[in-house]
């Protein structure tokens, strides 16, 4: 049974991978025309601004769906096969949902121009890009729901095809905008992108979907919301806390050193995202559908050497050959103007390599509902990264921002190893 279970697993796992592989070549092919875009038309300085936007966007987003992606996957596994509870699952979550994007789109509509002065400083207007964020919000959050329905009901092939349209017509998009409105055009394409998406998203799910039938204004149900409710905060938690200590670190080093050395910051930064995409994309398709399903120490144990087994090797190989190639990587992806980024690439890279296992084993937290261990470990981890950046900073310049990240992580995998020592170290039984 130990090994049926196991060629299963390893097999779905193979096949998640190999469709995430395609949608990630294709966003990093994406990524590299955007980079160097921005990189020709913009420079650093611009990238500190796209990374101020991005940040706030990925804020509001996870705010105006009120957290529940994670939930939606989870319950819509669960209640597949149960038309009524998925019914009521469904229902209440859109309701909930659109009632939020509306209110928090409202609020952001009228206070955009204080939020101008903290995104973008007093010196650039582009209030009118947070008003767009705002009118946007309600396509945003409906996408979401439908993505995480389809993300529980394992239809990976459509979800996939999703991301590679949405990212062959962003950039499409991206470059356009950028050549012909420079910065302006770089933050619009932010907002815009994801408009696209959500058109992409509705014409893929026109026929043979039936989410749409299953929600009913009858069908909502308040102790549907209290069960989301830990998945919401949980989210929530990581949503507000994740862009807001990026910005402040960010501002922090646009005060004391340059704008020019926090757009430094901010390229090294995506090109962590950037070779990092299959691992969290995998966290989503593949880590937390499987560990919600893992009930023993012995399954989770035997997951996590499958997970390690076939993934570290690879990303290792990675980090390392990117460390070596950090010159021409630079040049390709950005330009001259990037150069000093070399400087920040070891302890980026050394801190991602931990991140990579520490994130995987955490998956358990939110895949178990373990709420307050989540709220704890993550504010933990926050605080370490705002302060340890902070007085790095000021000691070593911008690499103490990476310096500090690698700082994070290390102080992380010990936390997350004392939550999970029994069921990582602990006798098992028989």
């Amino acid at each position: 049974m130990k090994k049926i279970k196991d060629y299963i697993s390893n097999n779905l796992l193979i096949k998640i991978a190999s469709l995430n592989s395609v949608s990630v070549i294709t966003r990093i092919f994406a990524g590299f025309i955007t980079s160097k875009f921005i990189a020709f038309y913009i420079g650093p300085s611009g990238l500190a601004l796209v990374g101020n936007l991005r940040d706030f966007f990925t804020s509001l987003q996870s705010f105006s769906t009120l957290g529940f992606y994670n939930g939606i996957v989870k319950y819509v596994a669960e209640f597949k096969d149960n038309t009524v509870k998925l019914s009521q699952t469904l229902s209440t979550v859109s309701y909930s949902v659109l009632a939020s994007s509306i209110v928090i789109g409202i609020g952001v509509f009228f206070s955009a121009d204080y939020m101008n002065l903290i995104l973008f400083t007093e010196r650039n207007d582009y209030g009118y890009i947070i008003k767009i964020i705002a009118i946007g919000l309600p396509l945003y959050a409906i996408n979401s729901i439908v993505l995480g329905y389809l993300n529980g009901l394992s239809d990976f092939k459509r979800i996939v095809a999703i991301q590679i349209f949405g990212h062959v017509f962003g950039t499409l998009l991206t470059v356009f905008l950028i050549y012909f409105r420079q910065i302006q055009g770089a933050l619009l394409a932010v907002v815009l992108s994801e408009v696209l998406i959500f058109i992409i998203t509705m014409t893929s799910i026109s026929k043979n979907v039936d989410l749409f039938s299953l929600i009913s204004f009858k069908q909502f149900k308040f102790n549907q919301l209290k069960k989301l409710g830990s998945f919401s905060i949980m989210s929530l938690f990581t949503a507000l806390l994740a862009p807001l200590v990026m910005l402040s670190i960010r501002n922090y080093i646009i005060d004391t050193q340059s704008i020019v050395e926090a757009g430094y910051w901010e390229a090294m930064n995506r090109l962590s995202r950037y070779y990092l995409m299959f691992v969290t994309s995998l966290l989503t398709l593949y880590v937390l559908p499987r560990f919600s399903e893992i009930q023993t120490h012995r399954e989770f144990r035997r997951e996590l050497y499958m997970l390690f087994k076939t993934i570290l090797p690879i990303i290792a190989l990675m980090l390392i050959t990117t460390y070596f190639l950090r010159h021409i990587i630079i040049l390709l992806v950005f330009s001259e103007d990037f150069t000093p980024v070399e400087d920040l690439f070891f302890w980026q890279l050394t801190g991602d390599f931990i991140k990579v296992i520490s994130v995987i084993i955490a998956t358990q937290l939110l895949a178990k509902g373990m709420f307050w261990k989540y709220l704890i470990t993550e504010g933990l981890s926050f605080a370490t990264l705002y302060f340890a950046s902070i007085f790095l900073i000021d000691k070593y310049g911008v690499i103490g921002a990476t310096m500090a990240h690698f700082v994070n992580y290390v102080v992380y995998i010990i936390l997350i190893l004392m939550v999970f020592k029994n069921a990582l170290f602990g006798k098992l039984e028989e």
